[in-house]
Formats: C-alpha cells, structure tokens, sequence
C-alpha cells in the first residue's frame, strides 16, 4: 500500500512541483540545500513552496521532521525520474509535445477563469445573510410533507382529472381508479411523509411549495404526469446561520460562478461566432459509433 501511495504522489506531482534547476553548463549553488540530484537541488524555500500547493489534506500527511523527509523523497524519486525522461530524449516525442501543449491550453483556460469569473464571482456576508433570511422556510431541519398523487401517462389524461378534481370529486377514489402508480393508488394516493431529498427533485419542489390542502398538478417526471395534493405538514427548525452560513456561501458563489461563466461564453460566442458543422459531426458520430453487441444466435 505504501509502495502504491509513494507512485501515486510521485505521478501526482510530476506536472505541479518544479525542483530549483541550474542553468545548462553551469553548476548550482549548494549552500542550504535539502537535496541534490545532479544538477539540480530542493532548497528549503522550495520545500514551502511546494508544500503550501498541496491540499490541506495531504499537508498533513507530511507534517513533522518524518514527515518532511518523505516528502522531499518524494520530491527527489520526481526528479529522478525528470531527468531520466530528458535522458531517454523523450521531451521531443510527439506525444510529449501534444501533452505539453494540451496543458498549457487548460493552465492558461483557468488563469483567464480565474480573473473573469472566480475573482468575480465572490459573495459577500451581507448576501449570504439576505439569502438566508429571505429562504428560511427552505433552511428548515426535518422539514416534512405528506402528500398523495395520481400518476398518469399522458398530460391529457392528468388534465381531464384535475377538471373533476375541480369540480368536486374526490381525490383518494381517483386515485384508485386512475393512477399508474399502484402502490400508492391502494391508498388512495398517499405517499405518506417525506422529507427534502427523497422524491425526484421536480416532485419535491412543487410538494414543498403546496400549502397543506392544496392540490397542484399536471407535473411533469421521468415517471409520467403527477396530480399532487398536499395533505400535512411538518415544519422544522429554522437551522442557525453560523451553522449554515458556509455552506450557504457556496451555493452562492458556485451559482453566481456558473451565471457569470455562460454570460462570458456567450459575449466570447458574439465575438469569435463559431460554426458547427453538424453534418460532419453526424458522420464522425456514426463512423465511431461501437458496433452492436453479439448474439448467441449471431454466433
């Protein structure tokens, strides 16, 4: 296990962490090195460097005196092998020479990323604070709804049932008679409580925004057409802000991230106004489609 972690590292670093080189032809300095592979040395300025670029979780995983000693391992079997890589000559391959290219094009994606959106995209306390005060009925613990449903096949049918429904008829008898879904329709449709997170998102939303008694519907899901009514509901604590507020700035940020991100895509669409061949990419689809799975009678 050991063995495999210390390659996974090595490789994990291969592209990230840049040991001090000394110029071709000239020899570096080795004061205050921590190590030495041929020509080129791991300084304690490195070791910080390099080290302050890993996630904090893998930080600790080199903290202490042995720690550290792994660590700068590690950073010397990565040199070790650089230097073997240039030896063999395989800087000029190529492969090498489309990878290197390939990452210099996302190293320069996310560095254009990081100034247009990111930098943009940051959400200050009073926005988290306004979110939360004005969403606190969503912000709730053990948030409960109890709610019956007729499920149909078509929009048509859902529609023809909500006109009796509006007229009168009873809804856990339509239920019975008409749902597809006949584990619930036994009972009239009940679904019993549930709480966010366990019904298909669009189900969920439209169950939780229903006012106890109310019906609402046709609603469209993977499963069909649902008629929803809405027969109890538990209301839970309003959890803390300090408690929420960090997961909060998240969801705004990665919100405000992704408003951003298609607003500049689409001025960069307005400006650079590609063009998709859809022909040709139908015959590249089709040529690179897998073939069909064999049969024992094709055998």
């Amino acid at each position: 296990m050991k063995r495999i972690l210390s390659v996974v590292l090595i490789l994990s670093i291969a592209f990230i962490f840049a040991c001090t080189k000394a110029p071709e032809g000239q020899k570096a300095p080795v004061s205050g090195y921590l190590a030495k592979v041929g020509s080129a040395t791991i300084t304690p300025d490195d070791l910080s460097r390099e080290m302050k670029g890993l996630p904090e979780q893998i930080q600790k995983m080199f903290a202490g005196p042995a720690g550290t000693e792994k660590f700068v391992d590690e950073l010397v079997k990565k040199e070790m092998l650089y230097q073997e890589a240039k030896k063999k000559g395989l800087e000029n391959s190529d492969d090498y020479k489309k990878k290197l290219e390939d990452f210099k094009k996302l190293t320069l994606i996310g560095t254009l990323l990081q100034k247009e959106v990111e930098e943009k995209a940051k959400v200050s306390d009073k926005e988290v604070r306004d979110y939360y005060d004005a969403h606190k009925n969503e912000l709730t613990a053990n948030n409960q709804v109890r709610a019956s449903h007729i499920l149909v096949k078509t929009e048509d049918e859902a529609n023809k049932i909500m006109e009796q429904l509006k007229k009168g008829a009873d809804f856990a008898k339509l239920a019975k008679e008409k749902s597809i879904d006949k584990g619930s329709a036994a009972n009239g449709g009940d679904l019993g409580y549930f709480s966010r997170g366990q019904m298909v998102p669009e189900f969920e939303k439209a169950a939780f925004a229903l006012k106890k008694g109310e019906i609402g519907g046709p609603l469209k899901t993977q499963y069909g057409y649902h008629i929803i009514k809405v027969t109890d509901k538990k209301e839970g604590a309003v959890m803390d802000f300090d408690k929420i507020k960090a997961p909060l700035a998240q969801k705004l940020t990665a919100e405000k991230q992704k408003e951003l991100f298609d607003s500049y895509v689409s001025t960069l669409k307005n400006t650079y106004k590609p063009e998709i061949n859809k022909d040709a990419i139908s015959k590249v689809a089709g040529s690179t489609a897998p073939a069909p799975a064999e049969t024992k009678e094709s055998k």
